[in-house]
């Protein structure tokens, strides 16, 4: 129905269900977002200077000085193919589908993930959201380290958008970063639960960090956008109660699902995805209740957010009492 998820005007006026009753589940942001501080008053009067303490405050958080901040990654993800060397790019299907509408004019294969090392011998960029989205799927570290290594030896490149990998941290490529032929995508969007602030992180080499830069020009971050991030990337504590609370929270979701009939629910903390052929039926009838979850048509699936409260895990179930998700 949407390309992505959080569209809930959209919804509101398809199923004439008043936008503060609805229950959104349909993005895999953390509902429990960082609790934004005070911005002081000269993050809106002057211009933004990197001598703030964010890319201090990213290196520490990231364990990597060799990153360029910029307004999320989605900018980045769309100016990197005019900057990346090779025509044949490979994608797995399904996956977040910004990427392959910016390689749009290249040579673009997609496979499931049993295929893709097969592919690796053949493509000048390999494009990887880790885990993935929608589906979850995961690659041990020293398969990817490999595929870096094979690509980089052709000059090719392996681009790593890891917006989900922050409750997973122990997974990241993160400490290759400055590594030639590698390109990692960070953000605060999804474990930070600040995907209206626009904050993200590309980690690459000096070269095409600073061919990046130029492309996507000065002021990227607002002040009032950085003053943020840097307080939510230094708070280590929030971060730790945060790590435990989501997996508590994303093994009570597959839980949940279970019981209603999905046989196989998978994805990170964040989310949960099932394959059901009855996918348009069951997002219809959850939304008639005011409930929205993100659809995809290839497969057949849906994916669950995170309930924030209490009382929207009980809607959440009570409304699943009535679906049977298999």
């Amino acid at each position: 129905m949407l390309e992505h998820g959080g569209r809930l005007r959209a919804a509101s006026e398809r199923y004439r269900i008043p936008l503060s009753d609805w229950l959104d589940l349909s993005t895999g942001i953390n509902p429990h977002g960082y609790p934004v501080p005070a911005i002081p008053a000269q993050a809106w009067l002057r211009l933004p200077e990197d001598d703030d303490g964010l890319l201090e405050a990213a290196a520490r958080y990231y364990g990597t000085a060799e990153l360029l901040p910029t307004a999320g990654t989605q900018p980045a993800l769309q100016a990197l193919p005019d900057l990346i060397f090779g025509e044949r790019v490979t994608l797995l299907h399904p996956t977040y589908a910004e990427h392959r509408h910016a390689w749009r004019g290249r040579q673009v294969h997609t496979c499931g993930p049993d295929e893709l090392a097969a592919h690796i011998p053949h493509s000048d960029v390999v494009v990887l959201v880790h885990p993935n989205n929608p589906t979850g799927t995961r690659f041990d570290s020293a398969t990817l380290r490999d595929w870096h290594r094979q690509l980089a030896a052709r000059n090719g490149t392996l681009i790593v958008d890891e917006a989900f990998i922050d409750a997973t941290p122990e997974h990241s490529l993160a400490a290759a970063a400055g590594t030639p032929g590698l390109v990692i995508l960070r953000s605060l969007g999804k474990f930070f639960g600040l995907g209206g602030a626009r904050v993200g992180f590309v980690l690459a080499a000096e070269a095409l960090r600073t061919r990046l830069a130029d492309a996507l020009g000065p002021w990227t971050l607002s002040g009032p956008a950085r003053h943020v991030a840097r307080a939510a990337l230094l708070d280590s504590e929030w971060q730790a109660m945060m790590l435990t609370r989501l997996h508590t929270e994303g093994t009570r979701l597959a839980t949940l699902l279970r019981q209603h009939g999905c046989r196989e629910p998978a994805g990170p903390a964040l989310f949960q995805w099932l394959c059901t052929p009855h996918a348009a039926d069951i997002q219809d009838r959850l939304a008639r209740n005011g409930i929205l979850v993100r659809r995809f048509d290839d497969p057949s699936s849906l994916r669950f957010g995170l309930p924030a409260t209490e009382s929207d895990w009980r809607r959440l179930s009570d409304a699943l009492r009535h679906i049977d998700l298999s």
